[in-house]
């Protein structure tokens, strides 16, 4: 049998003090967020940070999303835009007779930029 000079269920620093025995802790504000989904995320601040200081809206780290102060009117769930297919895009795409007047729009501005304003025929 192996012996050893520490006291059997000791842990080294272990004691009978707790964390108020071990020195002065500071003073700190509770401030509690809420998400959209009702979660309450608690976040604590030093008594000295002015209210002004202290962010209104935080991410809340369990879902991600963003987190209020007002419990009633936490901040909306983001609005996802669905995944569209390429055809989708295909639809929105312009006409050619409106791309040549977008194009030659941008050209008429970097000519009268560049000082070069010349009409197109």
């Amino acid at each position: 049998m192996a012996g050893s000079n520490a006291i059997r269920g000791a842990r080294v620093g272990s004691g009978p003090m707790g964390e108020m025995d071990h020195g002065v802790r500071a003073e700190r504000k509770k401030v509690s967020y809420w998400d959209a989904l009702g979660n309450e995320t608690v976040r604590y601040f030093a008594a000295e940070v002015a209210d002004e200081d202290i962010p209104e809206q935080i991410d809340s780290p369990s879902t991600g999303l963003p987190a209020g102060q007002d419990q009633k009117n936490p901040p909306e769930l983001a609005k996802n835009e669905p995944y569209k297919t390429h055809l989708a895009y295909v639809k929105e795409r312009r006409t050619e007779e409106e791309a040549e007047e977008l194009l030659e729009a941008a050209l008429l501005k970097l000519r009268q930029r560049r000082g070069t304003a010349k009409l197109s025929a």
